[in-house]
Parts: structure tokens; sequence; C-alpha cells
């Protein structure tokens, strides 16, 4: 697979992974009536999870070592998720920004770095290593 195709998926599969995540949020948002913070941790949880899944098979199609791909994702996520949850609930609870629009700029925030992170990082070496020589 080209990058640029590579690309394509990972924006499209995590698009699947943004919509888990937007709905979840506005439910939680919406339908409850807890802070900023508790209603994106959920939802960017839910949605982790569904992405790590899904780009690692149909993406970067990795045999790599998935404990090890987990953890190093995980080690991703220990960074991003203080700071945009933080963040986000600073600017949509202090300075009073839609929560919404800090949930995209969260969101494309997320798409940029993860893509690189997983592709460089937990993916080097092993990008397309289940395809099969035909």
């Amino acid at each position: 697979m080209t990058e640029t195709g590579r690309v394509l998926r990972f924006v499209l599969l995590s698009a699947s992974a943004g919509l888990i995540e937007f709905g979840s949020f506005t439910l939680l948002n919406e339908f409850t009536s807890l802070r900023y913070w508790p209603c994106y941790l959920i939802a960017l949880v839910l949605s982790v999870l569904w992405n790590f899944t899904l780009n690692r098979k149909f993406t970067f199609r990795s045999t790599a070592n998935v404990p090890r791909a987990m953890l190093l994702v995980c080690l991703y996520y220990a960074v991003f998720t203080p700071l945009t949850t933080w963040g986000g609930d600073h600017l949509a609870e202090d300075l009073g920004w839609n929560e919404y629009v800090v949930t995209i700029l969260n969101m494309l925030l997320n798409l940029v770095t993860e893509f690189l992170y997983q592709r460089y990082v937990v993916y080097r070496g092993t990008v397309d290593s289940a395809v099969k020589n035909s």
C-alpha cells in the first residue's frame, strides 16, 4: 500500500472512531450533568479502543506484538489524554468555549499526532508485515 493510501485509510477509519467519540460525547453532554472532562474522557476511551483495533489490522496491516503495540499506544495516550482533558476542560468550563468546538479541535489534533506516532513509533518496521506474498 502506498503511503497516501495508508493516510486515506487511516483518516476514513478514524472518522468512524470520530463518530463514536462525538456521538458518545454528545449523549453524555446533553443527557447528564457531567462536566466537560468526564464526557470527553469516556468518549475518547471508546474511540481509542475502536481505532486501535481497526488501524492495526487494516491501515498498518502489522503483525507487530499486540501487547507491545498496545503499550506504546497507551504511552501516547498517557501524554495526549491529560493534556487534552485538562486543556479542553479549561477552554470549555473556564473560558466559555463551545464544548463541541473544543472536542472537534481535540479530535483533529488526535488524528494528526496519532497517525504520525503509530506510523513511525508503534508500527515502525512492521507496516504491511501481515500482507501475504502472492
